[in-house]
């Protein structure tokens, strides 16, 4: 059997989940807001107004990686709060906190006592739409009740082939197919989410399932390696959903607070995506980086994704990119 491309999806290279909708963590356009409607005072400041030659703001003294690198471990124990993320950025010489809207009443309280005990180490932004998982019905890789993009295909010695996809794809799924409904090609073998965010899943029919990831314009990028992902890194992430996205990497590191539990680790870039793109591949030409998790935002107005690093999944399995 031969697993056919969808156009507008991504090839054995992406994916995204159908049936987890209100639970998948999408920071949805994180814009800067002025206030929480009731809370004020939470914005501390916008990466926006970073001087990018200095990389740092004017008349403010830079903090330290050993400082920052302490917030931020502080944040992971501490404020497991859902609709949160954070993530070191460099170029602001701060943790970058992001909440979204559904973030007040005792959990604003929360944050806000956290962060006040950081100092000016953590800088708060508050998102215009909330934040949830990218996930939507499709014709991609399909469960039961959901679909998914499968991030990267791999080889395991004594195992059959298989795909990497998100840890809350093969939380959900336990049976793949190339169509809705149609004949099994694939079995979740191993599934990690929340703490991390990945799957493997074991092919269970013959299908073609070539090393590449879908350009959508009639041709693919191969994939010949893993590799970490580098602040300002170009890079470009597909998805059944929206197809090919580029952008650049802002943040290593990121932690993001799902309603399932928290995730660390996590590649920021200010890629888009929509629901239907969870799971899919970020690469960097012939390099594999990651496999995306959640995001913010969409590809009209613009947004920002998180990854799971390629590299941890590839490990956690006994696996190597086939």
């Amino acid at each position: 059997m031969k697993l056919r491309r969808m156009p507008v999806r991504a090839a054995l290279a992406g994916a995204a989940i159908a049936a987890l909708a209100g639970a998948t963590l999408a920071p949805q356009q994180a814009q800067a807001a002025p206030g929480d409607g009731g809370g004020g005072g939470l914005v501390a400041g916008v990466v926006d107004t970073l001087d990018r030659v200095t990389g740092a703001h004017a008349g403010r003294v830079r903090i330290g990686q050993a400082r920052l690198e302490s917030a931020r471990a502080t944040l992971d124990d501490r404020v497991a709060i859902p609709g949160t993320a954070w993530v070191t950025d460099p170029r602001a010489d701060r943790v970058v906190v992001t909440a979204d809207p559904t973030v007040t009443g005792a959990k604003l309280a929360k944050l806000k006592e956290a962060v006040a005990g950081l100092g000016e180490a953590v800088t708060v932004r508050r998102t215009t739409t909330r934040l949830t998982r990218f996930i939507a019905d499709g014709d991609a890789v399909w469960g039961p009740n959901a679909r998914c993009s499968l991030g990267f295909t791999v080889k395991r010695a004594g195992k059959p082939d298989g795909f990497l996809t998100a840890g809350h794809c093969g939380n959900a799924v336990t049976t793949w197919s190339a169509t809705q409904g149609g004949p099994a090609i694939a079995k979740t073998e191993a599934s990690t989410f929340p703490g991390a965010d990945h799957a493997v899943a074991g092919y269970t029919a013959a299908v073609d399932h070539p090393g590449v990831v879908n350009l959508y314009d009639g041709t693919s990028q191969p994939i010949t390696g893993a590799g970490a992902a580098t602040v300002d890194e170009a890079v470009r992430r597909s998805g059944s959903t929206t197809g090919v996205r580029s952008g650049r990497v802002t943040g290593l590191n990121a932690t993001v607070n799902y309603p399932e539990g928290q995730v660390r680790g996590l590649i920021k870039t200010n890629v888009c995506a929509q629901p239907g793109d969870s799971g899919g591949p970020l690469f960097d030409g012939p390099k594999a980086l990651g496999l995306l998790s959640g995001g913010s935002g969409n590809c009209t107005l613009g947004g920002e994704t998180y990854y799971q690093p390629v590299q941890a999944a590839l490990a956690a399995y006994g696996a190597t990119l086939g």
